[in-house]
């Protein structure tokens, strides 16, 4: 718990259209699911990045100093399937995937690294 005069800091990432490896599996994932689409990373990860809401929510809450920097940055990865592990084994998001369908957690890696080597290429980006 905060004391008064602490600091707190928080990261947030922009949305997912601006998060080139994060959108390419959210719209696979959803071509596989069309019916119930896994949406993990538009809600949590990519859903909170409006910095006047966050910056109102604080203040809310009784932040009276808040700040917000963007940074620029690109992900990396080694290869496409080592992203498409990272995200369908490695985040909630798989969660989502076995509660579509358990059996099919590996065909969406595959799908997932497929579709990042189509965008991407094979090698480490």
């Amino acid at each position: 718990m905060l004391k008064p005069g602490e600091n707190s800091c928080s990261i947030s990432w922009d949305r997912i259209s601006e998060n080139e490896f994060a959108a390419v599996v959210a719209e696979t994932l959803a071509a596989l699911f069309p019916q119930d689409p896994p949406e993990f990373l538009i809600r949590i990860p990519y859903g909170y990045f409006d910095v006047k809401s966050i910056h109102d929510e604080l203040s809310r809450a009784g932040f009276t100093s808040n700040e917000a920097i963007s940074l620029a940055s690109v992900t990396r990865a080694s290869s496409p399937h080592d992203a498409a592990i990272a995200y369908c084994h490695g985040t909630p998001l798989r969660n989502e995937i076995e509660a579509r369908d358990l059996s099919r957690v590996a065909e969406a890696t595959q799908a997932v690294a497929e579709a990042l080597a189509s965008r991407f290429g094979n090698g480490p980006r």
